[in-house]
């Protein structure tokens, strides 16, 4: 448990290997859809799935039809800000103009940033108490910590990812909720 990398590298291969993962993917989009519904937040960042990640694109762009106006409501997707080590949200919607950033991902070209109310985290792993493990790169947490006011997150991943042992670093930003195909796991509120 102390080789974070490995941990991640084996974390990432299972979750490749999810025998019916489609599926569960297909589960997780319900329970994003029904957990959206009591939120109040009006602006979401999310983030482009790689590596066998589940994709919460779907489930966001359901949410965002469901505004009255259908435009009070919008998603974002992060784009790397190198001087900082942070994310920015640029708007993005199905179609929107997208490039490439430097490692490879997809993100809106030329759409206008925001701050996001709410965002929806991908998880390598979690543990007890909303802790993440991420990729590494320290970039959602610098991000949370210089966010202010600061959004409320929620992580999305399959139970496989569950690290009962899993500890915090100094630098881990807890999330006030984790969601997964079986359900919502945590929740800061209740």
């Amino acid at each position: 448990m102390n080789d974070r990398a490995a941990l991640r590298h084996k974390l990432i291969q299972d979750r490749l290997n999810l025998p019916h993962r489609l599926e569960l993917a297909e589960q997780l989009q319900s329970v994003l859809r029904v957990w959206l519904v009591r939120r109040p937040e009006l602006t979401i960042g999310a983030y482009w799935p790689i590596k066998g990640e589940f994709d919460p694109l779907p489930a966001l762009y359901r949410w965002s039809e469901a505004a009255p106006d259908r435009q009070s409501r919008k998603i974002g997707l992060p784009v790397v800000d190198k001087e900082h080590g942070t994310l920015r949200f640029h708007i993005w919607y199905p179609g929107c103009p997208m490039e490439e950033d430097a490692y490879g991902i997809p993100k809106p070209k030329d759409t206008a940033t925001f701050e996001p109310q709410l965002l929806i985290v991908p998880c390598v792993g979690y543990g007890p108490f909303g802790l993440r493990l991420g990729y590494g790169g320290g970039f959602m947490d610098r991000t949370l910590a210089e966010l202010q006011p600061r959004p409320a997150t929620a992580g999305v991943g399959y139970a496989h990812g569950f690290l009962p042992m899993l500890k915090a670093e100094p630098h881990d930003v807890p999330l006030d909720a984790v969601l997964t195909e079986e359900g919502v796991v945590w929740d800061r509120e209740g």
